[in-house]
């Protein structure tokens, strides 16, 4: 059984997305957020106390878009992983990387100095410095959207659940309401899946069970 541990719309919603897009078995474990400040206990499962964490048998790992591509690989063979032999999958793992170390990065800045920190600390500069860094670089996903639907080889892949992720966050730093029409109607399409609509339901439900609320 995979365990995944996960805070509410954290980082790890992205391999709990997927693992119900590969309608793999897995037990959620919901933290409150920060774990490294609200759930210490934590530090013994994951010494840099962050989400998400994934054990799957002897296999341990903390990077989200990293957990998207071991799942699509090592439970498949799966449509959501694109094989080196397709012409795409330099694409497909560019967009892996770049979901989380350029699109993601600049969101949790914004986050951190406008809302996280005491409010002697938050840094109004840094949001809007920030907030710009990320819709700059959204140009290639803006651009590569005007003439494909999904991210790479024709189809929906773990590339448009670790994009999509990011997305999701702009919603919560109100980042969401300056998309280029076409990113917004590629979110709209992410948001309509079942897979994505079952993960959503499926934190929701273990945090009622395991009494943890929503932080983001």
């Amino acid at each position: 059984m995979i365990t995944l541990y996960h805070c509410l719309s954290a980082r790890s919603f992205r391999p709990l997305w997927a693992l119900e897009e590969m309608g793999l078995p897995y037990e959620l474990k919901v933290l409150p957020f920060p774990p490294r400040a609200f759930a210490k206990e934590y530090f013994d499962v994951n010494v840099l106390g962050t989400v998400p964490f994934l054990i799957d048998g002897d296999t341990r790992m903390s990077e989200s878009a990293a957990i998207c591509e071991y799942l699509a690989v090592r439970h498949g063979p799966s449509p959501l992983a694109v094989r080196p032999d397709e012409a795409d999958y330099g694409l497909w793992l560019n967009w892996l990387h770049q979901s989380d170390a350029t699109l993601t990065f600049p969101q949790a800045l914004v986050l951190r100095y406008g809302r996280f920190e005491p409010a002697e600390r938050r840094q109004p500069q840094v949001v809007e410095d920030y907030a710009k860094w990320f819709h700059g670089r959204l140009r290639m996903l803006d651009a590569h959207l005007l003439t494909h639907e999904w991210l790479a080889a024709g189809r929906f892949t773990m590339a448009d659940v670790a994009v999509g992720y990011a997305l999701m966050l702009s919603e919560s730093t109100g980042l969401a309401k300056d998309l280029q029409p076409q990113t917004a109607a590629y979110w709209a399409r992410l948001k309509g899946r079942d897979g994505f609509r079952r993960a959503l339901a499926a934190q929701d439900k273990a945090a009622a069970e395991q009494g943890v609320k929503a932080a983001i």
